[in-house]
C-alpha cells in the first residue's frame, strides 16, 4: 500500500493492531499523528476507554508522535446507538460495529481528522485496498481468520478512497511481533470482542436498562406454551442460552432453540434440536443495499455471500430491484437473522452488502407434520420472518 509521504492521521483505539498500523506509516515515512476516539461516555464501570487511552498515548510517546482525542459520543448514540435500540424494538438483532465504521470511524472521525489537516486517516482493520483509476475497491485481508471486509462493507467509497489498512497484509501473529519488537505495552492485548459498549456484562442485563420488558407466551412450532419469554427484543434467532425450558416428559433431551419472533402476538416460537427444520431459510431479502462500486455487477448475478460475521462464504444467486435484493442460497442456511447484514463477495472482492429484512422459510414438506396444528405453527413462522 506504499503512498506517496503525506500527513496521515491514525485512530489509535489503544490495541495492538492501530499501533502497528502507526508504526508501519511512521517506518514508511509519513507525517504520522493518532487520533484516539471516545465513542461511550456511561462510565459504569465497563468501559475500559481509560485504560485504553492510556495504551494509545504509550504508543504515541514510544513513536514519537502527536495524539489527539476527540468525543464522538453524542454522534455514536445519535447515529449508531438509537439504531440498535430501535431495531431491538422491532425484533430485530441489529449489528452497531457496521454502523460504527459507515457513521463514525469513516465518516465522523475523517470530517475531524481532515480539520486537522489530514491528508489520509488510517485504521488497524484488517483488510485491503486496491486503488486505481476508477476509484477503489475493497478486498478481503491477508488473515482470512482476521478479515474484517464484513464489517466495512457499508462505508462510502469516497472515504474509503482516503483510508489506508497498514495491517491489512499481514497476519495477526506478525502484528504482535512487530509490536512487541517496537516496545509496546499492549502488544499481548487481548482482542476485543462483542459489542463495545457492553463490555463483559450480560447483554439482556445492559439492554434492559433501555427498553422495557414485554413478557409473552413461549410456544412450540404447533402453539403450544411451554414458558415464557421477558420480551422478543432480548432474543435473537438460533439462541440458545437463556430460555429457561427445563426437561419434559413427552419430549427428548435435544435442546431448544429461538426459531421465530411472533411481533403481533407477542409470542417467542421455539424449536427443539440444532437442525430442526424452522431453523434453516433457502433464501433472504435485503434491503438498505451498499455497493462498494456504487452499483451492483448486474441485476442478477451469482457470488458467496456471509450471512454474519466469520461464517464460511455461502455460494447464492442474487437479483437486485434497485434498493433491495433476493437471495438464494444453493445450500439452506440456519438462523437468517433480519436485522443483521448479507454481505456479497466476488473472490477476494467485498462487493458490498445490505440489511436482512426477512427470511424465506426452507420448503414446507421437510417440516414436522402435526395436522392443523402445523399448519398454525407454519403461518406463525411465515409471518415472523416477515417483520
Amino acid at each position: 500500500f506504499m503512498l506517496i509521504p503525506s500527513r496521515i492521521i491514525v485512530g489509535l483505539s489503544g490495541g495492538v493492531d492501530s499501533a502497528v498500523a502507526a508504526l508501519l506509516l511512521v517506518e514508511q515515512g509519513h507525517r504520522v499523528e493518532g487520533l484516539f476516539m471516545d465513542n461511550w461516555d456511561d462510565d459504569d464501570g465497563y468501559c475500559t476507554a481509560a485504560e485504553d487511552f492510556q495504551d494509545a498515548r504509550q504508543v504515541a510517546e514510544t513513536l514519537g508522535i502527536p495524539l489527539h482525542r476527540a468525543d464522538f459520543a453524542a454522534e455514536y448514540r445519535e447515529r449508531v446507538f438509537a439504531h440498535f435500540l430501535e431495531a431491538h424494538r422491532r425484533g430485530l438483532t441489529p449489528n452497531p460495529d457496521v454502523l460504527c465504521n459507515s457513521e463514525i470511524k469513516f465518516k465522523a472521525f475523517l470530517d475531524h481528522a481532515r480539520r486537522l489537516g489530514a491528508e489520509r486517516i488510517a485504521t488497524g482493520h484488517y483488510a485491503r485496498l486496491k486503488r486505481d483509476g476508477d476509484g477503489v475497491t475493497l478486498l478481503r485481508a491477508a488473515d482470512a481468520a482476521k478479515d474484517q471486509s464484513y464489517f466495512l462493507h457499508a462505508v462510502d467509497s469516497t472515504a474509503l478512497a482516503q483510508a489506508v489498512f497498514p495491517v491489512g497484509d499481514l497476519q495477526k501473529r506478525e502484528v504482535r511481533t512487530e509490536a512487541r519488537a517496537a516496545g509496546f505495552d499492549n502488544f499481548d492485548k487481548k482482542d476485543s470482542t462483542g459489542i463495545c459498549f457492553i463490555g463483559e456484562r450480560r447483554f439482556r442485563e445492559f439492554l434492559e436498562r433501555f427498553l422495557p420488558t414485554a413478557p409473552g407466551d413461549m410456544v412450540t412450532p404447533d402453539g403450544e406454551v411451554i414458558g415464557r419469554h421477558q420480551g422478543l427484543a432480548f432474543y435473537t434467532l438460533g439462541q440458545r442460552q437463556g430460555l429457561g425450558i427445563g426437561g419434559r416428559r413427552d419430549t427428548s433431551d435435544a435442546p431448544w432453540y429461538v426459531a421465530a419472533k411472533d411481533m403481533p402476538t407477542n409470542r417467542l416460537i421455539v424449536a427443539q434440536g440444532h437442525d430442526h427444520p424452522l431453523l434453516f431459510s433457502e433464501g433472504l431479502r435485503a434491503s438498505a443495499l451498499h455497493w462498494i462500486a456504487g452499483a451492483p455487477p448486474a441485476e442478477s448475478f451469482r457470488c458467496t455471500a456471509k450471512i454474519r460475521y466469520r461464517q464460511a462464504d455461502q455460494p447464492c444467486r442474487v437479483d437486485t430491484d434497485g434498493e433491495s435484493a433476493n437471495v438464494r442460497f444453493e445450500t439452506p442456511q440456519r438462523a437468517v437473522t433480519p436485522g443483521q447484514y448479507c454481505v456479497f463477495y466476488d473472490g477476494e472482492v467485498c462487493l458490498g452488502g445490505g440489511v436482512i429484512e426477512k427470511a424465506e422459510a426452507a420448503d414446507a414438506t421437510a417440516l414436522p407434520r402435526n395436522d392443523a396444528s402445523r399448519a398454525n405453527g407454519l403461518a406463525i413462522e411465515r409471518r415472523a420472518r416477515l417483520l
